[in-house]
């Protein structure tokens, strides 16, 4: 991005933080391994809003799932044996998890109780998957992070069909993060956390991958692009964690917008909500806030258009 002026910068304000009830900073194995060590109390992320305009976010350590009303309330809805990360809604309400420990998971909001959807590939376990998004025929599509790196580049891409049908799209991914599906251009946009970069993945009609190729490059920072949203223009927004920034980029990825974090710099995922879907809530790990912005266009909604 650095071909091009700086763009405009908003700034954010704190819609809501993690109550202290829900504090209780310790150490486990998720933030022995993520956090170095050090105690935490939550690590937030997976925004997503149902039909009702009300806001789930995941605790990764220490596997809860929290609803958010509209007025900033937070309410536990499950807590478990588990790492979720990403979730997303589809047009019935399902709720689906990507869990790091379980895989695939879905979620009934009424109840709390969390079932197995995918737990394995094949026989074996998968690397810790990350984050989900639906296609146009209720195909889940998710990133298969774990510990993936530039010094281990083999992060995946699954579809996985409505029929139950696993496909392995890419394999050779340093790090996928955050995923969105664009139905205006058919393809998959892939946060690739440790190459500073966005990744395009065509999908042609048949099924079939094209040319994946680098969408956009980022300027670096201490972590990298975590959490994806797009608009109705097809713009994408960018959760840059370790930055504490979001960024707007136009379907040609030049920069728009710059939307800055008031809280930390661990900016980690995003979902458009409020009454007009233009205003943007942003999960901040590093606190436990939900910041707030709002953007020029309302964003795409993110139901499975089956």
């Amino acid at each position: 991005m650095s071909f091009f002026a700086p763009p405009p910068i908003v700034e954010t304000t704190i819609f809501t933080r993690l109550p202290d009830s829900f504090r209780k900073p310790r150490k486990n194995s998720w933030s022995d391994a993520n956090r170095g060590g050090l105690p935490i109390d939550s690590f937030l992320e997976g925004p997503s809003f149902d039909r009702r305009g009300r806001l789930y976010v995941t605790d990764i350590p220490y596997g809860r799932i929290f609803r958010i009303s509209q007025e900033g309330e937070w309410e536990l809805v499950a807590e478990y044996d588990g790492w979720p990360n990403g979730l997303k809604i589809d047009k019935n309400g399902r709720i689906v998890i990507t869990d790091y420990k379980r895989g695939l998971v879905q979620l009934n909001p009424d109840t709390g109780d969390v079932a197995p959807l995918l737990e394995t590939v094949g026989s074996e376990g998968f690397k810790g998957v990350n984050d989900l998004v639906f296609g146009p025929s209720g195909e889940i599509y998710f990133t298969d992070q774990g510990q993936t790196g530039l010094q281990d580049p083999t992060g995946r891409v699954y579809r996985l069909s409505p029929d139950g049908q696993l496909t392995c799209l890419v394999n050779t991914i340093p790090s996928p993060n955050g995923i969105v599906y664009d139905p205006a251009l058919n393809h998959l946009l892939v946060a690739v956390t440790r190459a500073q970069q966005i990744w395009r993945i065509p999908l042609h009609n048949s099924g079939v991958v094209g040319k994946v190729g680098v969408f956009a490059n980022l300027h670096g920072g201490m972590a990298g692009p975590d959490g994806l949203a797009l608009d109705a223009e097809s713009c994408l927004y960018i959760a840059h964690t370790g930055f504490g920034s979001i960024w707007r980029l136009s379907k040609f990825a030049e920069p728009l917008l710059r939307i800055r974090s008031n809280a930390g710099i661990s900016t980690t995922n995003l979902a458009f909500g409020g009454p007009d879907g233009k205003s943007l809530f942003i999960t901040e790990s590093q606190t436990g806030s939900i910041l707030r912005a709002d953007v020029p266009v309302a964003g795409l909604p993110m139901y499975s258009h089956a």
